[in-house]
This record gives structure tokens, C-alpha cells and sequence, in this order.
């Protein structure tokens, strides 16, 4: 997806959801919002928000630094923008996870392709996973808002899987840790892709190989789960 793809989807978005621009709608100003977009997705992405100054900003998307008070008031507002608005996919849901009509291997393999499915998508998903994960790492207070509506959910719902597969009454440290570390196989897909790509890039070349890479995620995954299966057995031994 080239950068002129990025500003046309930005630029279908604002005309189909806000009909006009709440800033003088004239098309140099028009682009010049775009292009601030488009390079404030891309930077942040990569360098994540207190790491990208204002004059960086500006001099990717070649537009002077006061457009960035003028169209999202400050640098804070440019990067709600990047994160929250709409730019071409679905940035990832985990809540669909149903532990109780379906196997544990068949709910990993659901969660795990949904997780790097946007790795299809091209560029500009990609920058919007790469952005959320980023804000993981390196919080700024908008992650934790999507806590409660996307994340918790899926993390109950693995977690409750787990719980069922181990025949675990009440979910423990142990089965957290085992689902963060399992979800983790797939975000390193993302937070690692540049050094990933630099090391075997074949690994992600293609949507083909991509899924070979997910069927192996959901067999480490498994190997995870009888890995914590047989520890709990050795400790249930020692402690008869």
C-alpha cells in the first residue's frame, strides 16, 4: 500500500462519517490534515509518541508545524487521532473466545489467526496494530481505555479455556501467565516484525506463509499448555 493509498482511505473516512471537515475544507488544508495523519501514524508506530517531536511530524508530512495545533491542537491530539480513527481494518478484537463450544486447540488457532490476520491486510493495518502495541509497551493512557472493551473479554476467555482444559477450578498465576505468554507468540509477530524481517523475511513474505506461521503458533501453543499440564502434575506428586 503506497502513501498516496494511506491518504485516500483517511480522506474516504472523513468524507463518509463527518460529510464536512470541522477546519476550513479546502483542499490544501484538507491534505495537509491528511498527510499530518499519515506520517503521525507511521512515526508513532515506529518510534512510539514521546520519542517523535513536533518538527519530525511536520517535516514527514512536508507541512509547516503550526497545521499540527491548527487541526488537532497539540501533539496529544494528533496521536488520539492516529490511534482512534479509522484507517482501512479491523485493529483486532480478542473477546471471541467461547471455551465451552470448542476444543482448546480450535479456540487458540480462532484467536491466534484473528490476532495476525491484519499481517494480510498491508501497510496501513499493519501501522495500526504496530501503534496499539506500541502503546502497550510505552503507555500514554488510550491503551487503557480499549482494557475493558476488547482485552479483558478475550483474557477471560482464554483464560477460562485453559482453566477447563487443566481441569483448574479457579484460575491461578500460573494460568495467567500461560495466557499472556501464549498471546505473546502472536504479538511478537508485530513488535518484532522489523527485526523478524531482517533475520528471515520469508517467514511473513506472503498470506501463505503467514498462515504456515499461525499453524505453528497454535503447536507452540499447545506445547505450552502440555508443558504447564505435566508441572502441575509433578507438583500435585510432591505434594502428597
Amino acid at each position: 500500500m503506497t502513501v498516496a493509498d494511506v491518504l485516500q482511505k483517511i480522506s474516504e473516512y472523513h468524507d463518509t462519517f463527518h460529510g464536512r471537515h470541522c477546519r476550513p475544507t479546502r483542499t490544501d488544508g484538507v491534505e495537509a490534515r491528511n498527510r499530518l495523519l499519515a506520517a503521525a501514524l507511521k512515526l508513532f508506530a515506529e518510534k512510539g509518541f514521546a520519542s517523535t517531536s513536533t518538527r519530525q511530524l511536520a517535516a514527514a508530512a512536508g507541512v509547516n508545524i503550526a497545521a499540527i495545533s491548527y487541526y488537532f491542537g497539540d501533539k496529544a491530539g494528533l496521536y488520539r487521532a492516529a490511534y482512534t480513527e479509522p484507517m482501512g481494518g479491523d485493529c483486532g478484537n480478542l473477546a471471541c473466545l467461547n471455551p465451552h463450544s470448542m476444543s482448546l486447540e480450535e479456540a487458540l488457532r480462532m484467536m491466534l489467526s484473528q490476532i495476525v490476520q491484519p499481517l494480510k491486510q498491508g501497510e496501513l493495518v499493519q501501522l495500526c496494530m504496530r501503534l496499539r502495541y506500541r502503546e502497550m509497551l510505552e503507555p500514554t493512557g488510550l491503551w487503557a481505555q480499549e482494557i475493558d472493551a476488547e482485552i479483558r473479554p478475550g483474557h477471560e476467555g482464554l483464560v477460562a479455556g485453559l482453566c477447563l482444559h487443566l481441569n483448574v477450578p479457579t484460575p491461578d498465576d500460573d494460568i495467567h501467565r500461560l495466557a499472556h505468554s501464549i498471546v505473546g507468540l502472536a504479538i511478537y509477530m508485530f513488535v518484532g516484525r522489523d527485526v523478524a524481517h531482517a533475520l528471515a523475511p520469508q517467514l511473513q513474505a506472503t498470506p501463505e506463509a503467514i498462515d504456515i506461521y499461525t499453524d505453528r503458533l497454535v503447536d507452540y501453543a499447545m506445547a505450552m499448555v502440555a508443558s504447564e499440564a505435566d508441572r502441575r502434575k509433578k507438583v500435585d506428586i510432591l505434594n502428597t
